[in-house]
């Protein structure tokens, strides 16, 4: 039973969540055409689900997604490990991270499409840039935290560097990445949104503003449900890469 709490108070949580958007309607007396439905909202949903719509936008927007976070990660998590072993270079270029790091990725579109043109790349330059920070800190941040006995053991051993970061570091460096990933991936796919909301001809965000002019709202919510569950869903998705590199380490959560 325990297994399945998850989902009930997933499903619990909805309800409430529908009960209370339904009662604000009501009696707050709105136009339906200017705030839907849910009845609505999940009959758009239908109704993208079955033309096709929902799936082609999706599948562009996972697949900007997936080269700008995949690429963005393994940089970041390089750079970091060379980094974090590196403590005089990174003192010089901290001060340089922590600036550009608050800068929103958007910021940049102007000088983006500029570079890059027009189409996939500038969102999936977008995409890397939201997500590379916060792997980059949180990996430089875990090479710092890793127990001094393991490298004592390193040296003892005469573990050459390369495998010393691969094999030694890396995996004790791993459980702080992680919050990194994690941390990446709800920022990356906020701005992967924003950015097609800008600029894109095709994808999620680009779904919302098109069904924004032709004043269709239901599919104005529904595109903006669809794009909460996905967030959640890749989330839980580094979760499960997680635990199954947990596993293949040894490495439980208990």
């Amino acid at each position: 039973m325990s297994r399945f709490k998850p989902f009930i108070n997933a499903i619990i949580g909805f309800s409430i969540l529908v009960a209370v958007w339904q009662t604000i309607i009501i009696f707050g007396d709105y136009d339906t055409v200017l705030f839907p439905t849910p009845l609505m909202v999940g009959e758009g949903i239908v109704s993208l689900i079955q033309d096709g719509t929902l799936f082609v936008h999706f599948q562009v927007s996972i697949l900007r997604f997936l080269a700008g976070y995949l690429s963005a990660v393994v940089a970041a998590i390089i750079l970091g490990l060379i980094f974090g072993r590196l403590p005089l270079l990174w003192g010089v270029l901290d001060p340089v991270a922590q600036v550009l790091r608050p800068v929103s990725p958007i910021a940049w579109s102007p000088f983006i499409v500029l570079w890059f043109g027009i189409g996939d790349i500038p969102a999936i330059v977008i995409i890397f840039i939201a997500a590379f920070f916060p792997v980059l800190l949180s990996t430089v941040s875990a090479v710092r935290k890793v127990d001094k006995n393991y490298l004592k053991i390193a040296q003892n051993l005469e573990i050459k560097k390369f495998e010393l970061l691969w094999k030694i570091i890396f995996p004790a460096a791993f459980p702080y990445i992680a919050n990194g990933l994690h941390i990446a991936v709800g920022t990356a796919w906020i701005f992967l949104v924003a950015g097609e909301m800008v600029g894109a001809q095709s994808g999620l965000g680009y779904l919302i503003v098109d069904a924004r002019n032709s004043m269709r709202l239901d599919f104005v919510m529904a595109g903006i449900l669809f794009i909460g569950i996905s967030g959640l869903l890749l989330d839980k998705a580094v979760g499960l890469f997680e635990a199954w590199i947990n596993r293949q380490w040894g490495r439980t959560n208990g």
